[in-house]
């Protein structure tokens, strides 16, 4: 045997019964198993089948190998179809076929007992060891996709306001979970040039990358326009008409959205609703408001128009926007619902905003009995705390 090569099964002899002896059985397994070694280091698909055809030919010193997917070739084969070579499939774990090993031994050679032998052995062990490599791969690449999720959630979370925003006599908190590593809800505060400060809860349709993708954009234009000092309204048909004309594939991933401008010197709110869960607002007196839709949501039909509702926003007074993460979540088929969401919003009384989505979190893992969540939740709360 030379150095380097796997011991020739061709120069092994046969006895008169075709039975192979002992010692060419320690042989043959010796040959295996260092075969083994060779088509298991491989990490890549391609890799494992070239190994294999380079045995074939170096080691058992056959004329030419090939196999079928992907096509590869050692040596020289005969012109197609190759009917008279010798054919051995590898097998995945299920038993399906993922690939075909064809063997050209040479002009009048046929294979020996002991190669034929051989050959078995070395498709079981490529078998194995192409699917381990096509696991690796799938491994890898899932790896490298899971550090983009990973970098695209950090971004997507720098984008939220990091520091609440400052407003004599007012507590505001909002609150944000994604069901997956990015999501679609979006929730936003600006202070605008007069003083006011305009403040959003959106939901894109769906869930995950593509929504992501939808609420950074969504982002990209409520704050252009916020700043551009238009009217609520005017600013939401804007927002609308502008996603609309981004083409049908935006208009899947249509956008619901909440927007309110706050004039801390009026203590005066104006809301509009774009197609949004209803918003909750308790009076000083404890009496609830629900403000309603006044139009479509963002992007889903053309030259929409909103309406404003204005309201005095009271010492006392508490708001809260909310994505339908939190009142579709389910205890079996009993829904949460916005019922019960508000119920939970009036009991909780402290002056304290951060208490608020606190509160509601906690009341929802507890109607969910600890189940995984099923979609993005967000929630913002507005207290006013003093004249």
């Amino acid at each position: 045997m030379q150095p380097g090569r796997t011991m020739s099964l061709s120069s092994f002899p046969q006895n008169h019964a075709g039975v192979i002896d002992l010692q060419q059985q320690v042989a043959r397994l010796q040959a295996l198993l260092e075969v083994s070694r060779q088509v298991h280091a491989a990490v890549r698909p391609e890799d494992v089948l070239n190994s294999v055809l380079r045995i074939v030919v170096r080691e058992l010193e056959m004329v030419g190998a090939h196999v079928t997917e992907p096509s590869l070739t050692v040596g020289e084969m005969p012109p197609e179809p190759w009917d008279g070579c010798p054919r051995f499939a590898l097998l995945g774990k299920d038993g399906g076929c993922l690939t075909e090993l064809v063997v050209a031994p040479g002009p009048g050679r046929t294979l020996s007992l002991y190669e034929q032998d051989f050959l078995e052995g070395l498709v079981l062990q490529a078998g194995v060891a192409v699917e381990n490599a096509h696991y690796h791969e799938r491994a890898l690449e899932w790896a490298r996709v899971q550090q983009d999720l990973d970098a695209a959630r950090a971004i997507q979370r720098s984008l939220l306001p990091q520091q609440m925003t400052e407003i004599s006599g007012y507590s505001v908190a909002i609150r944000s979970s994604t069901c997956y590593e990015v999501g679609g809800d979006y929730v936003d505060i600006v202070s605008v040039p007069d003083g006011g400060e305009i403040m959003v809860v959106a939901d894109v349709a769906g869930k995950g990358l593509a929504s992501a993708i939808v609420a950074t954009s969504f982002r990209s234009a409520f704050r252009a326009m916020a700043l551009a000092g238009l009217p609520l309204a005017e600013l939401a048909a804007r927002m609308n008409q502008q996603h609309y004309g981004e083409g049908q594939e935006a208009r899947r991933r249509y956008v619901t959205a909440i927007f309110l401008k706050l004039n801390p010197e009026t203590h005066s709110l104006d809301v509009v609703n774009a197609g949004h869960n209803p918003g909750f607002l308790i009076f000083a007196d404890g009496t609830a408001h629900e403000i309603a839709a006044s139009g479509t949501p963002i992007g889903l039909v053309p030259m929409m128009e909103y309406t404003s509702e204005s309201h005095a926003f009271q010492p006392g007074s508490r708001l809260l926007f909310y994505t339908d993460g939190l009142t579709e979540v389910f205890q079996g088929d009993d829904e949460f619902g916005p019922e019960r969401l508000l119920a939970t919003f009036q009991e909780c009384k402290s002056q304290d905003c951060t208490a608020i989505p606190k509160a509601l979190w906690q009341q929802l893992v507890e109607f969910s009995r600890g189940e995984p969540q099923q979609d993005d939740m967000t929630a913002l709360a507005l207290v006013r705390t003093q004249a």
